[in-house]
């Protein structure tokens, strides 16, 4: 796993601790923070989320989905082929866990 320059890693219990990254959207701030990197994907939520079920966006050059958490599942998907989301679906599926303490830690559970 490579981790983001904008993330911290906590070691003893193996949370991303994400930093923002402040972005324009409609003329307001939203943050988006990076939870993990893995190969040429990026997974990443945005600040404004907490009214959302647990999910996670990614994105690889010009494509972008996002993944519900819990059960794991495609909400929406823009530019990636079948066999890729296949891939990250996987992604998400073994990295579970990590990805619900993160949000929970995040936005508070």
């Amino acid at each position: 796993m490579v981790r983001d320059p904008y993330a911290r890693w906590c070691g003893r219990r193996g949370i991303v601790r994400c930093l923002p990254i402040p972005i324009r959207c409609t003329n307001r701030e939203v943050l988006v923070a990076t939870v993990l990197r893995e190969g040429p994907y990026r997974f990443f939520w945005y600040s404004h989320a907490p009214g959302e079920p647990p999910h996670v966006h990614v994105d690889r050059d010009n494509c972008s989905a996002k993944f519900w958490l819990e059960p794991v599942g495609l909400a929406r998907n823009m530019g990636f082929p079948a066999h890729e989301l296949r891939k990250i679906r996987g992604i998400v599926e073994s990295n579970q866990l990590l990805l619900l303490e993160a949000w929970n830690g995040y936005f508070g559970a």
